[in-house]
């Protein structure tokens, strides 16, 4: 079983029902792998996402990453990737997989540049957050394209279209 614990911080309060959006995120990405099981099993394994604001990002992106930058999201693992199948077998029946993080300014930006609503891109995010969390990398180019393959398929089972496509002007 999974779940997914948000916090928001004041300034994503903006009428969205982040709660659900982050739930039907974390569920889309977790159906396109070999993890989706997880969705069922007996165990819990939870996923927390934090919606704050580009300060703290960028402290986490310099501490963590030693990018002096804020980012649009930040995943930590808690489970190596080659341990993820054999979590059933915790002690106490629940699991950290980790945390994704997003900037509010950063997504609003991005979300603009995109002319896609604020919601949308940070589902995406949560998406690509969440693929993380399950091993999935981008720092070759095959990698990235199997994980933005990924992000295709859970974002279009929630109606949203090709984040990666590219649109003339």
């Amino acid at each position: 079983m999974i779940e997914v614990a948000v916090q928001a911080e004041p300034d994503w309060e903006d009428g969205t029902d982040w709660e659900r959006l982050a739930i039907e995120a974390v569920t889309a990405a977790m159906r396109t792998t070999p993890h989706a099981a997880m969705l069922d099993a007996a165990y819990m394994a939870e996923v927390s996402i934090r919606l704050t604001d580009d300060d703290e990002v960028h402290a986490l992106n310099r501490q963590y990453r030693q990018k002096d930058k804020p980012t649009n999201v930040l995943s930590f693992p808690m489970v190596q990737d080659d341990l993820i199948e054999g979590l059933d077998n915790s002690d106490d029946g629940e699991v950290l997989l980790g945390d994704i993080i997003l900037a509010r300014g950063v997504c609003v930006r991005e979300a603009a540049e995109k002319g896609v609503p604020t919601a949308e891109h940070a589902t995406h995010l949560i998406v690509h957050g969440t693929l993380h969390l399950l091993g999935y990398d981008h720092i070759e180019d095959d990698e990235a394209e199997a994980m933005e393959d990924l992000e295709r398929v859970a974002l279009a089972t929630l109606g949203i279209d090709d984040p990666y496509a590219i649109t003339e002007d």
